[in-house]
């Protein structure tokens, strides 16, 4: 890095601080302080929204998906726009009518405080884990890249968020994610105008495409049912809209985005700006992703693009045999360019048969050399990460790009990180002030020991998160694992708000043994594997809906409560 591309990353960052804590430091009482006094108009609650789903993980890992397996990961967002429809129309006049501050007061209107403090105690977990991860994220691809301190990196990220989370609360949240999504937006498109830049003379975008088909990066749809495949237009369709519907109708920290909209309406429209806008920025992103692979068709990759893995293995013992590896991938990629070039141009139907199956045969065979190259590398050092897909894409921008704007990207994932991290530590010091805190508080208590109550667990949460980073380690790809994390619990969380909604003859006693009983089962399945984490969403929803329905119809004396409101 150059030291304009430092002025660039560093001036961003502290413009986004600065700005967050000068425009939001005065909160009067808890509702300025959590609600953001309700003044968000509806593009503030949309980009929001979507700031807080687009973390740092999402434009580090997406293009790297993309790099890797092609365009289908976009199948995950299928289900979203059904989501917030069904979120609009059910969640959000609930929780406008009831006033909450919490998704989780509704909950102890319908059933009892125990039911609500255990939804909102699962929130608490999955969320500040989740935080952690947004932090480690970064940090550990930048620290593998740069040779930037692991450790020093995630207290510097956390730090920040602190500093304009805890003085501002929810309005400062708001109004920097609008300033973020601004740098987020302008660095992607920059960057896809610079990687179709790079690609040679003759290569249009159609040509670029055509190589990208030839080498299956551009199949979005896989209508197959089976579960060895875990991203499918019936995995996205069905379970991305109950992982949906859990995440923006349930979770507190995207609830809380679209609470503090001026109105039922405004708070609408941000949430439907969302919903278009969100999948079509996810497929330009994979699409960019799509880019470097074409750019790597005509310029020289790397065997692993882990820096940290190349360099533990060519200090050990093994370095000519890894070496022997890269020898073999340059020759594998000097025939793939040829191919390329040939099937960039006008060709006959049987000509690009052929040249697309030799293009198979070589694609096969680089696989091979890049399992051959984990291997060593997990020999040299098993706790080093082979798989790569996170760090193709910043490789591309420090190799790639010229100077500054190699700042700019960086700003961009700090940025997102920054952001995703912001909003979950703000709802989970509302979470635990609102639904643990003041419910079981006893007196009268002023607003303003409330405000420094949610301040003071904004700090709290924050360390944890900062302490989880330190200690978290590498998954095989983070943006899975932050879905992973979700899916364990949003299915059990998302049956018990529509078993609140809809089944008004099931009362408290039968939700709360089935919750607790589904979480169990749940968490057993993913660790044997029954299914990809998707059909998790679908699966623990409709188990939780089932038991409760068994428990209350072969009790007796329900426990009685109020009605579905």
């Amino acid at each position: 890095m150059e030291t304009i591309d430092f002025i660039i990353l560093f001036a961003t960052l502290a413009f986004i601080v600065i700005y967050g804590t000068l425009k939001s430091r005065k909160n009067a009482n808890v509702d300025d302080y959590i609600k953001g006094g309700n003044q968000s108009r509806w593009w503030t609650v949309g980009l929001s929204v979507m700031a807080t789903q687009a973390s740092a993980i999402t434009f580090l890992s997406t293009p790297g998906q993309a790099f890797h397996d092609g365009m289908g990961f976009v199948q995950f967002y299928f289900g979203l726009p059904i989501a917030i429809i069904i979120i609009c129309l059910v969640f959000l006049p609930i929780y406008h009518r009831l006033k909450v501050y919490t998704a989780y007061e509704y909950l102890e209107s319908r059933f009892d405080l125990k039911t609500r403090s255990l939804t909102a105690s699962l929130f608490l977990v999955q969320r500040s884990l989740a935080a952690g991860i947004t932090i480690y994220a970064p940090s550990i691809i930048l620290s593998a890249v740069l040779g930037w301190n692991l450790f020093y990196l995630n207290i510097i990220i956390g730090i920040l968020v602190i500093i304009y989370t805890v003085t501002g609360g929810t309005k400062a949240v708001n109004v920097t994610q609008k300033q973020q999504m601004a740098v987020i937006f302008l660095g992607l498109i920059t960057t896809f105008v610079l990687i179709f830049s790079f690609l040679p003379d003759d290569i249009t975008f159609n040509k670029a495409m055509k190589i990208a088909g030839a080498n299956d990066k551009l199949d979005v749809l896989d209508f197959s049912f089976s579960f060895d495949n875990r991203y499918t237009f019936w995995s996205g369709i069905i379970g991305g809209s109950f992982l949906a519907l859990s995440y923006f109708g349930t979770d507190q920290s995207q609830v809380q985005r679209y609470l503090s909209g001026k109105s039922l309406k405004e708070s609408q429209m941000g949430l439907i700006f969302n919903a278009i806008l969100k999948v079509p920025l996810q497929f330009f992103i994979l699409l960019i992703g799509v880019m470097v692979f074409v750019f790597y068709q005509f310029n020289y990759s790397p065997i692993n693009f882990n820096p940290a893995a190349k360099e533990a293995v060519l200090e050990s013992k093994y370095s000519s045999q890894f070496e022997t590896l890269e020898d073999q991938l340059k020759s594998i990629q000097d025939k793939k360019q040829v191919l390329a070039n040939k099937f960039a141009d006008e060709t006959s139907a049987s000509e690009s048969t052929n040249l697309q199956s030799q293009l198979s045969e070589l694609n096969t065979a680089e696989f091979q050399l890049r399992d051959k190259a984990k291997a060593i590398i997990s020999v040299v050092d098993e706790k080093i990460e082979t798989n790569d897909k996170d760090y193709v894409f910043i490789h591309f921008i420090l190799n790639n790009l010229p100077k500054g704007l190699v700042g700019l990207l960086l700003a961009v994932i700090l940025s997102a990180a920054m952001s995703s991290t912001a909003s979950e530590l703000n709802a989970l010091a509302s979470t635990t002030t609102i639904d643990l805190y003041k419910r079981n508080k006893k007196g009268n208590i002023s607003e303003k020991h409330y405000v420094n109550s949610t301040k003071l667990f904004t700090l709290g949460w924050g360390i944890f998160a900062i302490i989880f980073a330190c200690t978290a380690s590498l998954f095989d790809n983070l943006i899975q694992l932050v879905n992973i994390i979700g899916s364990i619990f949003y299915g059990n969380v998302l049956g018990i708000f529509l078993l609140a909604f809809f089944i008004t003859f099931v009362k408290s006693r039968a939700v709360f043994i089935a919750a607790i009983l589904t979480q169990i089962i749940v968490i057993i399945g993913y660790s044997e594997d029954w299914m990809p984490y998707l059909w998790l969403n679908l699966f623990g929803c409709a188990l939780v809906t089932g038991i409760a329905i068994l428990i209350q119809f072969f009790t007796k004396k329900p426990t009685q409560h109020m009605e579905s409101v």
